[in-house]
Order: C-alpha cells, then structure tokens, then sequence
C-alpha cells in the first residue's frame, strides 16, 4: 500500500509536540498540582502578573486583570481550559486548522505578554514565535494520515462533506492555486517581521546593545510624599528573574546635606516594624524572613511612620532603597 507523502502527515511530529506543550500547561495545573488556587504558592495568577512591567501591546489588560483578582481568576480557568482543548485537539488531529488558529492566538499571546522574559537564554520568546510559526504551518497543512480528521473524511461522515470543513478540519484548502503561494509567501513574511521586531524590542537582538531584563532586579519609585509624621512612595519592581523577589535589605532617607534621618535595617523592613503595606497587584509585595521582598510585576504603596519624620524642616529629601545583591535605587522627595 503506497501512502500518500500529505502536507499534514508530513507535520505530524510538529502536530504531536506543538500540542502536548499547550495540553501540558493544563495538565500541570489541574492534575500535576493546583496552580489555579490564589491561596496556594505558584498561582497561575502571580506568574501572570510577572508579565506586566514590560509586555508589548497588550499591558493594559494585564493591569486590569492584575486590579482585579475575581476576573484574573475566571480568566486564568478559562485560558487554562482552552490551552487543554486546543492543545490535545492538535495532537488527535480534531478540527485541526480551527486549533491551529488557537494556537497561533495563544502563541501571539505568550509573545507580547513575556516575550521579554528569560534568564538563561530567550525562553519566552523563543516559545512565543516558534509556537505562531507552527500554527500558521499546522493552518497550511491541516492533519494527514493519523488524525481525526482524516477518519472522518475517509468515512465520509456528513461533517467532512461540509464546505467548510476544510476550513476549520483537514484536506484541501479551497484556495486557488495562483493564490495560494502568496497566501503562504504573505504569512510568513509577516511572521518572519514579528519574530525580528519583537527581538529587537525586547532583547536588542537586531542592533545596539543586548540586553535582558530577566536577569539584574529594578525597582521604580515614584509618587513619594511626606504627610504628617509619615513618608509613602510606591514602589513596583520591573526587572529581574521572575521564579523569586528582590530582596529588600536595607532603606534609609537622607536630607539635602546627606543626614541620615532614618536607616531601615534587613530585620526592621522583615518585621514590618515601621511600615503599612498597600498592594496594587496580586503580586505582593511582603515581607521575609531577612528582608522585604518585591515580586517581579509587584507594585506596592509603602507608607513609613517614624519619629524622625515628624519634625522635619523643608526640604529636599533622598530615599534611597537597596537590594541584597548589591544594587540600590534612589528618589527624590520635597517636603
């Protein structure tokens, strides 16, 4: 029996690993362990909110649904739900090109929301645009001998024989000849610019200086204010590594003459001793057992009451907070 060399048996390999990678997002965290539950360590919704500081396009709805923990949740369930579905429908071959569109959907996703993301080497990134390339190919070819697809067809069951079951299952594309190869050329030079674009943006990777903002901690402080005998800022970490917090050890207010007014030790910010902490975000901002730690994407009003603040004159004042690694950022307030 001589089997026919199809676009769609040739893409099997593809087909199979594209959609355990999407399938066994869901499996991990319904199966393997209960990362859908906000009150268990490795929630879907914290990793989530890692995305926010620097994702393309699509940040103000992270922000929303980082604002809002009810609709994150919901969220977090049905895009979890949906990788399942397009995931182990790919891999059996069910309605191919339709979950091929999800798959490119999800990939663009992954891409513009954590593309910047990855320590060792670009691993969002990589899983982002290799995950839109495959869908487009997985559109193309549809599913060939070992598919669902396939079955129905050679069946004829009344599905296949629908018109636009092509359209969203397997089997010949109703294009036209001349027209498809552009279709195809069109596709994948589009594919080819948002690979480079989103490159360049988010890892320098065209031109200029490399550069990857998974690897050093930064933190952005903003809207500082005296009021009465307490100061407050915000504090909201945008770099670093995702899997652990920026390790606040030390913070201190100096005058215009840099007179120390007050010093914040590791184990004063750990006890939470002279400060209220105000989450914007359901990554929290908390503290440890030797320091205060600052989730990647956590952004937080911090508020200190100290007897030192209360009787100070006019001025220009320098906060100025410091990480365990050595690191430190500085901010100016007028009182």
């Amino acid at each position: 029996m001589k089997i026919k060399n199809d676009s769609g048996l040739l893409a099997l390999a593809v087909r199979l690993v594209i959609g355990w990678t999407y399938f066994s997002a869901f499996f991990r965290r319904t199966i393997l362990a209960n990362k859908l539950d906000p009150e268990v360590g490795g929630y879907i919704g914290e990793k989530f909110n890692h995305f926010l500081p620097n994702a393309l396009g699509i940040k103000p709805i992270i922000q929303y649904l980082v604002e809002n923990p009810d609709t994150l949740w919901w969220a977090m369930v049905i895009f979890t739900i949906v990788e399942g579905i397009v995931g182990l429908f790919i891999m059996l071959g069910f309605f191919t090109r339709l979950m091929s569109v999800g798959i490119f959907g999800l990939a663009m996703g992954i891409l513009l929301g954590s593309g910047w993301i990855g320590t060792t080497c670009l691993d969002e990134w990589q899983i982002g645009v290799l995950g839109i390339a495959s869908g487009f190919m997985l559109f193309l070819s549809g599913s060939g001998m070992y598919s669902i697809d396939n079955y129905l067809m050679q069946k004829k069951h009344w599905i296949s024989q629908k018109k636009w079951f092509p359209w969203i299952g397997s089997g010949t594309l109703p294009i036209k000849d001349r027209i498809f190869p552009k279709i195809v050329l069109a596709g994948s030079l589009f594919i080819l610019a948002m690979t480079l674009f989103t490159n360049q943006v988010f890892h320098g990777g065209l031109w200029g200086t490399l550069h990857n903002k998974s690897v050093k901690p930064k933190l952005e402080i903003s809207e500082g204010q005296f009021m009465g005998n307490q100061i407050s800022f915000d504090v909201f970490r945008t770099e670093g590594v995702d899997v652990y917090g920026a390790w606040i050890i030390g913070m201190e207010l100096n005058d215009g003459q840099n007179n120390n007014v007050f010093n914040l030790s590791q184990d004063e910010l750990a006890s939470l001793k002279w400060m209220q902490v105000e989450n914007y975000y359901v990554a929290k901002v908390k503290p440890g057992k030797h320091s205060l730690v600052v989730p990647l994407g956590a952004k937080a009003k911090i508020s200190i009451q100290h007897p030192s603040v209360t009787k100070l004159p006019k001025g220009k004042y320098r906060l100025k907070i410091t990480d365990i690694s050595g690191a430190s950022w500085v901010h100016q307030i007028v009182r």
